[in-house]
């Protein structure tokens, strides 16, 4: 292969077209193919790893517990939950739109899958995303920094075209939780689209921040412009025991402690 066509790549950092040069080069002159064909193929190979690359450094980036994707989800376990539905939310409309969504259903229905695989797929068509707990937002929020430090702290959760907060209502959050997360919603309020999941109805949400008039402030913005999802169904993790996890029992019945810790 001429040297100077990989010194040239290699300048212009062309890493993309340089892998797959050679190969082209071949093809073109088995082919016969024209100058322009050629160098369309060449510049998309380009692109292509370019695009891998960034949808690599943003999945890392997003801080996903687990990689998960809309096509390993048994959706026939619970056949209540609209597939349908679910892949709409992951080609990213209402990102564009700028709307918030919330998940709504008991433990083990498999809503933190379901929001990270939708925030993966979101990558995918472009967007910047981030995935947290709620209590982990809110212990890096709540944590003694300066102010330097709170304002990079805050605007890792501002930046984001989508914010995935996960596992409301696992347990009573720390006090003050609600004002944290009112700075969140707020500032992210039309500017940039919200993604949660709970694991108990709106109304409570008052108990669980200890605080009604920060909980009322959340869901005022919230569900302004936001689509709430509710998710019924069995307990993957207590699948093979056909068991029923307490808290999706008592949360049929409405008389479960907001105090109940899961083990996940």
């Amino acid at each position: 292969m001429n040297q100077n066509l990989v010194q040239y790549a290699r300048q212009l950092r062309l890493s993309g077209l340089l892998s797959s040069l050679e190969l082209r080069l071949q093809e073109a002159r088995t082919h016969q193919l024209p100058h322009e064909q050629f160098l369309e193929l060449a510049f998309q190979d380009e692109l292509n790893i370019r695009q891998e690359r960034l949808i690599t450094k943003r999945t890392k980036a997003a801080g996903f517990r687990d990689h998960k994707t809309l096509e390993d989800f048994d959706w026939a376990f619970n056949p209540t939950i609209k597939r349908q539905q679910m892949y709409e939310l992951a080609a990213g409309h209402f990102v564009r739109q700028r709307r918030d969504v919330l998940l709504v259903g008991a433990p083990g229905l498999g809503k933190s899958h379901l929001i990270q695989a939708i925030g993966y797929h979101c990558i995918k068509a472009g967007f910047q995303v981030l995935y947290c707990s709620i209590f982990d937002l809110v212990h890096e929020l709540q944590a003694e920094q300066s102010p330097a430090q709170l304002d990079r702290a805050l605007a890792r959760y501002l930046k984001p075209d989508l914010l995935l907060i996960d596992d409301m209502g696992l347990k009573i959050l720390p006090p003050k939780s609600g004002e944290v997360l009112v700075e969140i919603i707020m500032r992210r309020y039309e500017n940039r689209s919200t993604l949660m999941t709970s694991n108990r109805p709106v109304e409570e949400w008052g108990k669980l921040f200890n605080d009604v008039p920060a909980a009322t402030a959340i869901l005022d913005r919230l569900l302004h412009h936001a689509e709430i999802i509710p998710m019924k169904g069995r307990s993957y993790r207590l699948r093979h025991g056909g068991q029923i996890h307490p808290l999706e029992e008592e949360t049929k019945r409405g008389t479960a402690p907001l105090e109940t810790e899961l083990k996940k």
